[in-house]
């Protein structure tokens, strides 16, 4: 439980002049409809994964403004008497739905809903968007890493590599989407990560000798520790693990240069020496695409740093959030290159009859028209503020990621840059099965 989510703070200027300006006029009360839904995909991506909607809801129930925060907007004046006052007894009473943790999303998705009166909705736009496209990004480029480790296990490490708080966030959203624990202990305590960390470099430099450091790991952690051998001369490592913790050594770290000929020479070494079920964990900047071309080499698990952690190379999902609907009647804005589609969406994603998915179908007036195979998307995650009952879980957002990454097409899960790998289509004719018009992306 993070104390700074307790601070309606996490929040842009902007959202407090339009609740201002809305509270003067009477309209803040206005029963609207928000929606978080991304335009496009980052370039060449398949599918994206939604993430952080735990996070989001535990820090909606939290989003307060206290006493310092009134504070300090009454001392910088950045709103009126009014709006102090509103803002003191501030509480989401609203309504939210969305699609569950753990599923993916394509260009178009409402991957959330938020139904509240225009003033308590307006404020939670930065507060979802900061979180979902962070974590989203995060899993979106970790569920790539796994599928291109295929039964390899990849270990988040790039906590040194972003801000703290959100190596934490990031820790979450890779365990989410495969990744089978990180070296974050913050993320061990807060969210229940699996960790584990072997030692750095320095380690070895700080003993007088690779042996003496060796020795003192085996001795304080056990011979199922993992040793770092390429400080020096890494077939003089592998010998020295190996005599400090004998032929049941659990694992050796390659951190440098050709990993694939590195680990075929170690596993070959390794064995000569009797270390059969020693394992080899590569390090030094992986991404999904340097996991891919290490698939032949005799490798047991990767650790991932800086890619996984920054999105490699989409740092953000895209996500808007964008209000919809206004007291039941559909809006929308007509900005050139820009627009949006009014009206609150339903929905489902189609399947053929073997359960692969085969279209993403969104539809403004009602419910798409039924057909076998269909999936409903959103589900209620808050009524009237309050939590709805198996609404979130890490535990369950992974068993949602590993269902629908198995129910991809075949060219989903591979990493060849391309389209969406299903349509978004917008149901617009009430004739059930017969109206599917497809809309071009840029007009979602």
């Amino acid at each position: 439980m993070l104390d700074v989510l307790a601070t309606g703070l996490l929040t842009d200027h902007y959202e407090l002049t339009m609740l201002a300006a809305a509270l003067h006029d009477g309209t803040a009360e206005r029963p609207c409809v928000f929606e978080v839904f991304a335009r496009h995909l980052p370039p060449g991506r398949r599918y994206g994964v939604v993430a952080g909607t735990g996070r989001l809801l535990e820090a909606v129930s939290r989003f307060r403004f206290d006493e310092a925060a009134l504070a300090f907007l009454a001392e910088h004046k950045v709103v009126d008497a009014q709006t102090l006052d509103w803002l003191a007894a501030y509480r989401f009473t609203g309504d939210i739905e969305g699609y569950a943790e753990g599923d993916l999303y394509f260009p178009g998705s409402p991957v959330l809903t938020v139904s509240a009166g225009f003033g308590q909705a307006v404020l939670l736009e930065t507060l979802a968007l900061s979180i979902l496209n962070h974590d989203s990004a995060v899993a979106s480029a970790a569920a790539r890493m796994v599928t291109a480790a295929g039964e390899r296990p990849c270990l988040e490490m790039g906590s040194r590599r972003t801000h703290e708080e959100s190596a934490v966030a990031a820790a979450r959203a890779a365990y989410l989407a495969g990744f089978t624990a990180t070296s974050n202990l913050e993320a061990g305590r807060r969210y229940g990560v699996p960790t584990t960390g072997t030692s750095a470099h320095a380690f070895t430099l700080v003993h007088d000798s690779e042996a003496d450091a060796f020795a003192a790991q085996v001795d304080a952690l056990g011979v199922a520790t993992t040793l770092l051998v390429d400080t020096y001369d890494v077939d003089d490592g592998i010998r020295a693990a190996v005599a400090a913790a004998g032929p049941e050594l659990g694992a050796i770290r390659l951190d440098s240069g050709d990993l694939a000929g590195l680990a075929r020479h170690a596993r070959e070494l390794l064995d000569a020496l009797g270390a059969t079920g020693t394992r080899i964990v590569v390090t030094s900047d992986l991404d999904e695409y340097a996991i891919a071309a290490l698939a032949v080499a005799p490798i047991d698990g990767y650790g991932v740093g800086t890619s996984v952690v920054t999105g490699s190379g989409a740092p953000t999902a895209g996500f808007v959030y964008k209000l919809v609907e206004r007291a039941g009647v559909p809006v929308a804005k007509t900005s050139v290159g820009k627009p949006s589609t009014g009206g609150r969406k339903v929905a489902v994603r189609r399947h053929d009859q073997h359960g692969t998915m085969t279209a993403e179908v969104v539809r403004a007036d009602g419910e798409p028209a039924a057909r076998t195979g269909d999936r409903r998307l959103s589900v209620p995650l808050l009524r009237s503020g309050e939590p709805v009952p198996g609404s979130a879980g890490l535990a369950q957002a992974r068993a949602v990621h590993r269902a629908m990454i198995a129910a991809l097409p075949p060219r989903g899960r591979t990493l060849s840059r391309g389209d969406a790998v299903i349509d978004t289509v917008h149901e617009e004719d009430h004739e059930a099965g017969t109206g599917d018009r497809r809309r071009p992306e840029r007009l979602l």
